[in-house]
């Protein structure tokens, strides 16, 4: 699957630092792909992980529902690449971290609001490549237990509600 970079934003709105090179590596995975150069999206994807991982702690929180869609984005595409290389476990690896964290975030006493109400949206993107990868390969232990990590309830929700 084919994730688009192009994150919604008005053009008055500046980036925060890093957005825009994210946006260019993963133009630059999307290119690859469309080569048939599997193993340079790959690396672009990872380069971009990089930058991604560094923008959730931003603190921009004017553009925390971009810096959220970078991260779980390019962990998205990077299971995507792994699946159509045959390395089911890498795929599942991405898609269990990019949930993990996101959980993590919405439990987190000190992660910014911004960015707690980012991961909430976001988190039903993850929530659905994890049920589609059950559906497609079968019970993983490793998707069960990040699926568990958001039917805890967290300190957010309203006395006790979970988040899926």
């Amino acid at each position: 699957m084919n994730r688009s970079p192009d994150l919604l934003r008005t053009p008055a709105e500046p980036l925060p630092p890093g957005l825009p090179e994210w946006e260019g590596l993963m133009r630059g995975v999307c290119d690859a792909m469309r080569r048939g150069q599997a193993s340079l999206a790959e690396t672009t994807c990872l380069q971009a992980l990089a930058i991604a991982q560094a923008l959730l702690t931003a603190g921009d929180a004017a553009r925390a529902d971009d810096r959220m869609a970078a991260f779980v984005v390019t962990h998205l595409q990077l299971a995507d690449l792994c699946r159509n290389a045959d390395r089911e476990h890498d795929a599942v690896a991405h898609l269990c971290t990019a949930h993990r964290t996101l959980m993590a975030l919405l439990r987190s006493g000190s992660a910014e609001p911004a960015l707690q109400q980012a991961a909430f949206r976001h988190s039903r993107e993850t929530h659905a490549a994890l049920l589609a990868h059950l559906a497609e390969h079968g019970s993983d232990p490793a998707i069960v237990a990040a699926l568990r990590a958001g039917c805890m309830p967290f300190s957010h929700a309203a006395h006790g509600a979970t988040l899926h």
